[in-house]
């Protein structure tokens, strides 16, 4: 199987790459299929995308946010990747005050949140709690108009495979700081 990856907004890629959290919140994208969203994969590389007014919807900055903000799809030329994760536990919660509860746990803006949460009838939101590792040089290759859309999950080149043994040498965060932060989420949504 390729390599995968999974599309996020490049400052959240961040957030999730320099331990700030350790959560990933998906409703899904538009061209999901019948099933909807799910994650599909155990391990994936984050795969950043360019959002315009991402800086106004999160109330984290990077520091190194003039490095690590990506174009619109139509001006991409590149893709640059430097974070791998690890798929540790999902859960589909319908409970907004569950969802209300993960906010000093992430760095979306509360009104982003219930968006997500809200954006159909059925009122729910996707969670995955993932450790996160960094290659010690950024990945780079060519952008491909099949890499646009709305949709979650893409196909990398080849050579991703190899660097994935490498990336894992690399957490973001100690064993002991990773098992602190999992607790903490898994207590507040169950194992």
């Amino acid at each position: 199987m390729p390599p995968i990856g999974f599309k996020e907004w490049s400052f959240v890629c961040e957030a999730l790459g320099q331990g700030v959290q350790t959560l990933i919140l998906r409703k899904g994208g538009i061209h999901e299929g019948k099933s909807g969203f799910h994650f599909q994969h155990d391990a994936f590389w984050l795969f950043p995308t360019g959002f315009h007014t991402q800086a106004e919807s999160l109330k984290w900055m990077p520091e190194n946010a003039g490095e690590v903000t990506v174009p619109q799809d139509e001006q991409r030329e590149r893709v640059d990747v430097h974070y791998f994760a690890k798929l540790h536990q999902v859960w589909r919660i319908t409970d907004w005050d569950k969802v209300a509860a993960l906010e000093p746990l992430h760095v979306w803006k509360d009104e982003v949140v219930r968006e997500r949460f809200a954006w159909n009838e059925e009122s729910c939101l996707h969670v995955a709690l993932v450790r996160m590792y960094a290659l010690p040089e950024i990945w780079s290759f060519p952008y491909e108009r099949g890499y646009g859309g709305c949709r979650s999950w893409v196909k990398l080149p080849a050579e991703g495979e190899a660097k994935e043994q490498v990336a894992l040498q690399y957490p973001v965060m100690n064993d002991d700081t990773w098992e602190d932060a999992a607790h903490t989420v898994r207590g507040m949504l169950g194992s």
